[in-house]
């Protein structure tokens, strides 16, 4: 019949047929009932608590020393699993651990025999590492196999770990109380060196600013007047380059024009040449006397042209000559007058000037008289004091013009009824 078993078992079949027996973790196998045998052996992890009491350390003073062990037999390694068959077939978990940990705790008092409590203490590492392969080699041979070893507890009644504490936390207060001062001292001095080197810093940076600051506006107004100086050789460039253009067009444009009168000339030529060819073949005697005739109509039409031309620039040129002369002449009449009038008004003196101001006096009127002349309607108000109508319109014009010397005199500086005066009275003289 078949029979299994778990990851955590192994099955030994022994009998007819098994010599060795079969040992199988974790699987099946078929046994023949009464002829072969089956038996179980547990390959469950086992924790031990390894307590060793009261083990005198090397330098002879005792502890009480405690460590966890995880133990178990090795399913996979068919020898050992073979070697825990032989010694542990039969015996219950129970069994198995106890012969686990009293292995396990006779090699812990050994190892702490050999050691100072301060190393146990101290360097439980190291402790734990000796315990681990000294026992693993041991089990070994048993068919155990030792998965972990912890040290859990180190204790003793002689308050010797606890004197050993006081000593070190006496130790560590001092030394945390000398390096608390020396922090602080350093603090303060580091400090002082951050803020020296800050307020440095800070000059230094403003220097490299002051600096930068500098070479920007250096470079900017290099940079300004190269770009300037390229905008304004541009400028001059893109003007020369336009009249080079105009210029090179003009010349272009004469060269079409000289193109085209060379090709009317030629055209010319050639229908003359086709004409006389045909002339020369048709009536050659007429045609000769033709163009006999035709050339000194020609020469003669060209020398009226020309005797006309020159007639028309001889007429221009005498009509300027005329007008230069003209205006000179104007002028010179002008001057004359004008020196004439001066020369009589020195002569006649204010009286003159008099008699020319009388004269003008009922232009004057006229012309202060003219926008009545043009009202179409006026309407005239009075207050009952003085005259209305057309009385008050003479009034309003003879009362401006007696404004006139007033004026005159402002404006010459002579007075005119102090001349009129004078010039009468000479008279009656």
């Amino acid at each position: 019949m078949f029979h299994t078993c778990g990851p955590n078992e192994a099955m030994v079949v022994s009998g007819f047929g098994r010599s060795p027996p079969l040992m199988i973790a974790g699987g099946r196998v078929f046994v023949l009932p009464c002829i072969q045998q089956i038996q179980r052996i547990t390959l469950n992890t086992l924790t031990l608590n390894v307590k060793s009491d009261k083990v005198y350390t090397r330098h002879g003073v005792p502890i009480s020393v405690t460590g966890i062990a995880q133990v178990k037999i090795q399913g996979q390694n068919k020898e050992m699993l073979a070697t825990a068959c032989q010694m542990f077939m039969g015996k219950s978990e129970a069994e198995v651990s106890n012969i686990a940990l009293e292995t396990l705790e006779g090699h812990q008092r050994a190892i702490i025999a050999h050691l100072t409590v301060e190393e146990i203490y101290q360097d439980r590492k190291k402790f734990s590492e000796q315990v681990f392969k000294v026992a693993s080699s041991d089990l070994v041979n048993m068919g155990i196999g030792v998965v972990s070893y912890t040290l859990k507890d180190v204790h003793d009644d002689q308050d010797y770990l606890n004197s050993l504490g006081k000593a070190r936390t006496a130790q560590v207060q001092k030394d945390a109380r000398i390096g608390e001062a020396q922090y602080k001292r350093d603090a303060v001095i580091r400090e002082a060196q951050a803020m020296q080197e800050k307020v440095s810093a800070q000059y230094l940076n403003e220097i490299e600013m002051a600096k930068a600051q500098r070479d920007y506006e250096l470079k900017k107004a290099s940079y300004d007047y190269e770009v300037n100086t390229k905008k304004a050789e541009s400028e001059m460039a893109y003007q020369l380059q336009v009249a080079k253009t105009k210029q090179r067009i003009e010349e272009e444009t004469m060269q079409v024009k000289v193109v085209e009168r060379s090709q009317q000339i030629m055209l010319q030529e050639q229908e003359i040449t086709r004409k006389e060819m045909e002339l020369e073949a048709t009536v050659k005697k007429p045609a000769e006397a033709e163009r006999y005739r035709l050339e000194r109509l020609a020469e003669a039409e060209r020398a009226q042209l020309i005797m006309e031309a020159e007639a028309e620039a001889e007429s221009i040129r005498m009509r300027g000559d005329a007008e230069a002369f003209a205006l000179e002449a104007k002028g010179r009449a002008e001057a004359e007058q004008m020196a004439k009038k001066a020369e009589a008004f020195k002569q006649y003196g204010e009286g003159a000037m008099v008699d020319m101001l009388l004269e003008k006096l009922p232009l004057i009127a006229e012309e202060i008289s003219r926008p009545l002349s043009k009202a179409q309607k006026v309407t005239m108000v009075s207050s009952g004091g003085g005259e209305v109508g057309a009385a008050k319109l003479t009034g309003e014009v003879l009362d401006i013009m007696t404004r006139l010397p007033a004026a005159v005199e402002k404006l010459t500086g002579i007075n005119i009824s102090q001349v009129c005066e004078l010039h009468t009275a000479s008279l009656c003289l």
